[in-house]
């Protein structure tokens, strides 16, 4: 591995400019395994050393990929233009110079929401030609009804006209205002529009998974977490619908209907 400065590494993964790097180092605040380093132009091996700022270990890895929990009220975006947007949630330990969140959720929705700094994985993740399916559990003004099933699978026409994918629905068991959706597509506002054009109306509204990484369970509202590599991988690895509805119903439905 060619070894590379110090202060690039750190700017690379962190919030720091260069100039505040160097003052850091000056101060002794930047180590390498351990050892106070004092000049930012330090050659380092990003696959062995270690290196710490404040006493924060740096992460070796080039781009971070963070799940957030999204709460209602945040907007998604990087600007504060329309509301307070999702990135004033994530940690100060967590945060890099170029995060953005890898797609959409309404204002007022929930749940699963990337934020990485990776553009092409985003680039891919959004891409048409992927379909990567995400999926959503939302609740309904009016019960569910059997014939959505075959209208959301031979894709659905909204109310403007605008043609959508085949997608997914199912009612949740025991719950007949709660429905699992999945969709391969990111049209704007699609699940509320879709429950439109079937004369029904969303009131709550819940990603709970994008491709195969599925929203854990203990991960609260508001809270991040740091993916690991195998988790991004999953992000393009899509899940058996029917399987999930099964074994997460119960699961999503308690924690949709607290919220």
């Amino acid at each position: 591995m060619p070894l590379i400065r110090l202060d690039k590494f750190i700017s690379e993964r962190t919030e720091f400019t260069r100039s505040q790097i160097k003052s850091l180092a000056a101060s002794g605040k930047i180590s390498v395994d351990g050892i106070t380093v004092k000049k930012s132009d330090t050659k380092i091996d990003t696959e062995k050393n270690t290196v710490s700022v404040n006493g924060q270990p740096i992460s070796q890895n080039r781009f971070r990929y963070i799940l957030l929990n999204k709460p209602a009220g945040f907007v998604c975006s990087t600007s504060d233009s329309d509301g307070t947007n999702v990135l004033s949630l994530i940690p100060p330990e967590l945060r890099s110079k170029n995060l953005f969140p890898a797609g959409r959720l309404d204002k007022d929705s929930l749940g699963a929401l990337l934020i990485t700094d990776d553009g092409d994985l985003a680039h891919d993740l959004l891409s048409p030609k992927h379909h990567v399916p995400k999926i959503y559990i939302v609740k309904l003004a009016r019960p569910f009804e059997i014939n959505y099933i075959n209208k959301f699978k031979k894709g659905m026409k909204l109310g403007n006209g605008e043609q959508c994918l085949p997608a997914e629905v199912r009612c949740v068991e025991n719950c007949d205002k709660l429905a699992f959706v999945q969709i391969c597509e990111g049209k704007y506002h699609q699940v509320k529009r879709m429950f439109a054009a079937v004369e029904n109306h969303v009131e709550s509204l819940m990603r709970i998974s994008v491709g195969g990484l599925v929203l854990p369970e203990k991960l609260g509202v508001g809270e991040c977490m740091e993916l690991l590599h195998k988790d991004v991988e999953n992000l393009f690895l899509p899940l058996d619908f029917e399987d999930f509805c099964a074994g997460y119903g119960a699961v999503f439905s308690a924690i949709l209907i607290n919220k």
